[in-house]
């Protein structure tokens, strides 16, 4: 059962992790803890003038189901929107915690994390990068339509 937790595609998405990093000016940022486990990730990102993800980096100390989801994210996150990051979140986690259908869509490579539905010990660390990114793109909206106020 562990193999298939620990396949060779969720070990090599967490081995080849896109945009690591920080990035030197992010609109918005947002770090996220799995309490239980200490995995964290800290994600920074830009929006474009149609509040889609133009720049991202993610620092991630994570397990390697938590690295696998953060790879997704970061593999397939520039031009998304905030509607997009949630759908795919919500539907992450009910596939996670109900058994739902995997996500559809630019981040339908999810579908490779669903043998963690039968570990939730394991649930809020996959989590955690579609988490932070959310908390992220909410900040960079919130300082962006400051801006626009002022």
């Amino acid at each position: 059962m562990l193999d298939d937790l620990y396949s060779a595609r969720i070990l090599g998405l967490a081995a080849n992790m896109p945009r690591a990093g920080r990035l030197a000016a992010p609109q918005g940022s947002a770090e996220r803890t799995a309490k239980l486990c200490g995995s964290r990730i800290v994600v920074d990102l830009s929006l474009d003038d149609a509040g889609r993800v133009a720049d991202f980096a993610q620092d991630v100390q994570a397990c390697a189901l938590g690295q696998a989801a953060a790879a997704v994210l970061g593999e397939n996150v520039i031009g998304a929107t905030r509607d997009e990051i949630a759908t795919a979140r919500d539907a992450f986690h009910a596939m996670l915690k109900q058994g739902g259908p995997p996500p559809e869509g630019r981040f339908k490579d999810l579908a490779v994390l669903q043998p963690v539905k039968d570990y939730p010990a394991r649930h809020a660390s996959s989590l955690l990068a579609f988490e932070a990114a959310l908390a992220a793109v909410q900040q960079a909206q919130a300082r962006t339509s400051g801006a626009d106020a002022a």
